[in-house]
Parts: structure tokens; C-alpha cells; sequence
């Protein structure tokens, strides 16, 4: 199961705004785990402003 954390490990770093296309490929470079990368690749496909905006992709 993917956590919050586990997201935003994968994530540190990235300059947002950000597109989905742009966040997984940051979590591929960046040793997101499968669980990581099929999240956030079952997100919307949008521009996110910021970490929350993909936590709330992620989770809500």
C-alpha cells in the first residue's frame, strides 16, 4: 500500500507546477516504488501547483 511519505520521497525535488506526465517520470528517476508509481499514475491528468495537490490526487 502506498503512503503519503513514500509520494513524497519520490517527489522531492520536482519544480511545480507540475504535469502528471512530469510527476511520474520524476518518481521513475527518482526510485518510486511500483506502489508509488501506480498511484500516481491512476491521478488526474493535470497540471498539480504543489506536493499537497498530488497528496489529495493520491489519496481523497
Amino acid at each position: 500500500m502506498v503512503s503519503p511519505i513514500g509520494v513524497q520521497k519520490a517527489l522531492s525535488g520536482i519544480d511545480h507546477p507540475a504535469s502528471k506526465q512530469q510527476i511520474v517520470e520524476h518518481a521513475e528517476k527518482s526510485g518510486g516504488g511500483a506502489d508509488v508509481l501506480d498511484a500516481l499514475q491512476g491521478s488526474e491528468d493535470r497540471e498539480y501547483e504543489g506536493p499537497s495537490g498530488v497528496s489529495s490526487a493520491v489519496f481523497d
